[in-house]
């Protein structure tokens, strides 16, 4: 199992951090790359390559703002899924990374979660598919949340 992390700079590294705090509290192996789909794509294409020839399981993080081709140039040669985490700073940037997000063109399967932490969640929650460990470790998580909530009975 391996969740890579994928920045589409160096100033997402902040960003990346807040996804990789709940993948820590799940001791889920991730790796952080920082690879480019407009200034180093070649990069990029090999990282994919190598990974569709893994025979773990492999859920990818991006997260890249402004016209988001990293999410896109990884959806479209990647067997795994891919989870788009766009950043923002403002407003305007949001609306900006959002948009550019989900317009991904065909055959680009890319899903957006905004939060970081449910970004963290939605990849684990794939890779529980093949992981009974890690499945027993999220329901153990559902059930503390649900156990959190003091709900009295309503007569």
């Amino acid at each position: 199992m391996l969740i890579p992390i994928l920045l589409g700079s160096e100033s997402d590294k902040e960003f990346a951090a807040k996804i990789a705090r709940i993948l820590d509290e799940f001791k889920a192996p991730y790796e952080i790359i920082v690879v480019s789909a407009h200034k180093v794509p070649e990069k990029v294409f090999k990282l994919v390559q190598k990974l569709n020839k893994s025979s773990e399981p492999i859920c990818y993080i991006t997260i890249a703002g402004r016209s988001n081709g990293l999410s896109g140039v990884v959806a479209g040669s990647s067997i795994h899924p891919v989870i788009a985490c766009p950043p923002f700073n403002s407003k305007e940037d949001y609306l900006i990374n959002i948009h550019s997000t989900l317009q991904m063109p065909s055959d680009t399967p890319v899903l957006t979660v905004i939060d970081p932490k449910n970004a963290a969640l939605a990849a684990l929650r794939i890779l529980s598919l093949k992981n009974p460990n890690l499945k027993k470790k999220l329901e153990e998580r559902i059930k503390k949340i649900k156990n959190s909530f003091n709900i009295k009975k309503i007569c």
